[in-house]
């Protein structure tokens, strides 16, 4: 018995497969880009957050005790915030750079700037934020 051409059928011929494997590739060549860039503004606004948070907290630590705490753990440790602040261009809690007061006698941290870098959206590097 021969094979009846509906049998051919079931299956899908090379070029139908290539055309769509196109299309999803020119989908995505579209859609990653976009996505990648609205990754970086989310992540760029979720450290200008969370320095403004911790800079507050410094703030009020320094008005409640006169002196600025010697680590950021201390501001945990005295409920000025409940977790250590989260730097998301770098992933990390440790990569904070720490800026001390001009008067090494009012504390350690003063302020505190990202360590990642790269610029951000508009063209300051992360570390001046």
């Amino acid at each position: 018995m021969s094979a009846c051409p509906a049998d051919r059928r079931r299956g899908f011929t090379l070029i139908e497969l290539l055309v769509v494997m196109s299309i999803i590739a020119l989908l995505l060549a579209i859609a990653v880009p976009r996505y990648m860039s609205r990754l970086k503004n989310s992540r760029e606004t979720v450290l200008q957050q969370t320095l403004a948070v911790t800079r507050d907290a410094l703030d009020k630590f320094y008005a409640d005790s006169g002196k600025y705490p010697d680590t950021l753990d201390r501001l945990v440790s005295a409920k000025y915030l409940r977790n250590l602040p989260f730097d998301p261009i770098t992933e990390s809690t440790t990569t904070w750079i720490l800026v001390p007061p001009e008067d090494p006698e009012k504390g350690v941290v003063y302020d505190l700037h990202s360590g990642a870098d790269g610029k951000g959206r508009d063209g300051r590097p992360y570390r001046e934020w």
